[in-house]
């Protein structure tokens, strides 16, 4: 009996021994091909010894010490290297240990910008159908309602708009001037609220988890930070999925030369080698609060060995030009699915954009008519494909907050090509199987 309260609790787990590469090995000795990364988290791949040697050095000279008492030589070096990348001027890092706990920062850090400029902004505003983190400031910006149902007591001081999702708009006149409905949308959210209590507004640059990479038309960000800025409301990018890479630039906004106020990361920052993430501030935010201070903090905010790890993870993204490798890489995996699956009866749409791509399931393509729940249609496709050695990524529930089902894949960008080909052979079998 294992005294481990495991995330998956109606199936035994196998016992991960090796990792290398795109591939994990179990104790039985059955290799699986990480299509998923993880939770789309793996971006150098499995087994890199620069990052492990990089976090036993930084181990090995300064361990743990607090952020309030020191700073270290490895946050204040990586610091200065990621910063001119970020998609927001003149960056400030904030580190903390993962996505929720930079998007808690930023939450906070929106409210208290407003708060030093004698403005009381406590809204902030997000898309349903989205996914920002699981602590309860996170989970109330996001609006993925299977999620937030156990929890709805605490729930309910922010608000929602409807997320850019090309496949099932309904803005009228789609899919011309989507952008522009979506950001009059937001504009006559934050009228209804009052400007002057919208503190922020929070998305993701390109739909993850909770849409499955659905990718919003060209004038969507243009138009909705233009909003924001108007009404004296943050922008906060939330780039912890879509960010070092997984889109095949750097960030996600960089796809449409848009700047935040704050960028959440995570994930991919250390590729899953330690738990790292970090809220950037624009230098203007920062300026502004700086005076007064910022409350906040956490015990391993400012941790060094992840600050060491992130720094070797950015080197070898560059010494491998492995974003180049997540845009052609990522082109090839979307083109060899969408062939394959465009004959499948239950596939409605594949679409992404890098090495992020997503596949939702329909019970009638013409309708777009989601599964029933009960049908578990997802979860069927994801065992399919683990029986078969490949690792996907699901969601569900997102058409109407319980019926849906989408399928995700993000591998690490040392895919090669004929690993790209069996994650395309091995996915439709697996949807094959189901159908």
């Amino acid at each position: 009996m294992s005294h481990v309260f495991h995330r998956v609790l109606n199936r035994e787990l196998p016992r991960a021994v090796r990792a290398l590469g795109v591939w994990i090995e179990d104790a039985e000795g059955k290799r699986y091909l990480d299509g998923a990364g993880g939770a789309i988290v793996s971006n150098i791949g499995h087994g890199d010894r620069s990052l492990v040697e990089a976090m036993a050095a930084q181990a090995g000279r300064v361990d743990y010490v607090h952020g309030t008492m020191f700073t270290t030589e490895a946050l204040e070096s990586y610091a200065e290297d990621v910063a001119p990348l970020l998609p927001v001027e003149n960056a400030r890092i904030y580190p903390v240990s993962g996505g929720s706990e930079a998007v808690e920062t930023a939450i906070k850090l929106a409210r208290s910008y407003h708060l030093a400029r004698g403005e009381d902004r406590q809204v902030v505003i997000g898309r349903r159908a989205s996914y920002h983190g699981n602590s309860l400031g996170a989970l109330d910006a996001g609006g993925k309602e299977t999620l937030r149902r156990p929890y709805v007591p605490w729930l309910g001081r922010f608000h929602h708009v409807e997320p850019a999702y090309e496949y099932r708009c309904a803005m009228p006149g789609h899919p011309a001037e989507c952008g522009l409905r979506h950001a009059e949308a937001l504009e006559r959210a934050i009228v209804e609220i009052g400007a002057g209590r919208v503190a922020a507004f929070i998305a993701e640059p390109v739909v993850g988890a909770t849409l499955a990479a659905a990718v919003p038309t060209d004038d969507y960000w243009p138009a909705v930070a233009e909003v924001c800025r108007r009404h004296g409301v943050l922008v906060i990018a939330d780039e912890v999925m879509t960010g070092f890479g997984r889109t095949g630039r750097w960030f996600g906004l960089d796809h449409w030369d848009v700047r935040a106020d704050i960028v959440t990361c995570g994930k991919g920052s250390t590729s899953g080698y330690w738990p790292f993430g970090f809220a950037a501030a624009s230098g203007e935010v920062f300026e502004t609060v700086r005076p007064k201070g910022f409350v906040h903090g956490f015990t391993w905010s400012h941790n060094g060995i992840g600050a060491a790890v992130a720094h070797a993870t950015l080197r070898r993204l560059r010494e491998d030009d492995l974003v180049e490798a997540s845009r052609s890489m990522g082109e090839r995996l979307l083109k060899g699915l969408s062939a394959a699956l465009s004959d499948s009866p239950i596939v409605g749409d594949v679409r992404g954009i890098g090495l992020m791509v997503g596949i939702e399931l329909v019970a009638d393509r013409e309708r777009k008519t989601p599964f029933p729940r009960a049908d578990q249609v997802t979860e069927r496709v994801v065992a399919a494909a683990r029986e078969r050695g490949l690792l996907l990524y699901s969601s569900t529930g997102h058409v109407d907050g319980v019926n849906g089902d989408l399928v995700m894949l993000g591998p690490p960008f040392v895919l090669s090509e004929e690993e790209c080909g069996l994650i395309v052979e091995r996915t439709s079998a697996a949807v094959e199987a189901v159908v």
